[in-house]
């Protein structure tokens, strides 16, 4: 790392987090939530945390930041797909830095690592949301060279939509 990305922090150390993390990367998942105001809003649990990211079919990776064995951050992502590159990419679901850590290159580290991972399994792009009201964070990213895409809209469908969408709600489960 060059002198301009290494981080401020002595003894940090990013690693793929494994089955036994779930109740770290659960507590950081709440960080998370706190901050963007969407406590409300987390339903995940240990159970549900452990089958998604270490099950037989696992859908998405993280990478811990950790400062002297203690964890400060993580990052959530998982691979899509880029029909118009015909590559893959990644998707970064959530970034998150403890409070006391940020602004200390936490962040950047973390970025950085992920960005080799797409390099190395020849993605052609890395992408991620930002919430609009989270002025630090879209400072920190165009300074990183990101790009807000302000003509994309993102649409979510969950809950009683989602079953309505797919057939599953009780009024659809009579077709056959």
């Amino acid at each position: 790392m060059s002198e301009r990305t290494a981080p401020k922090v002595p003894n940090l150390n990013l690693r793929f987090a494994e089955e036994t993390d779930v109740e770290t990367i659960l507590g950081l998942i709440r960080g998370l939530a706190d901050y963007e105001r969407l406590s409300h809003e987390v339903s995940a649990d240990a159970a549900t945390l452990r089958r998604s990211l270490f099950g037989a079919r696992p859908v998405a990776e993280v990478v811990i930041a950790e400062v002297n064995g203690t964890p400060v951050g993580f990052a959530l992502f998982f691979h899509n797909f880029s029909t118009f590159l015909g590559l893959p990419g990644i998707y970064i679901e959530d970034l998150y830095i403890e409070p006391a850590w940020r602004e200390k290159g936490i962040g950047r580290a973390l970025l950085s690592y992920v960005a080799r991972l797409a390099k190395e399994r020849g993605c052609g792009r890395l992408e991620w949301t930002v919430l609009d009201w989270n002025a630090p964070a879209i400072s920190f990213y165009k300074k990183l060279g990101g790009r807000m895409l302000d003509d994309w809209r993102i649409f979510r469908v969950t809950g009683n939509a989602l079953d309505e969408l797919s057939g599953q709600s009780t009024a659809a489960s009579n077709v056959g």
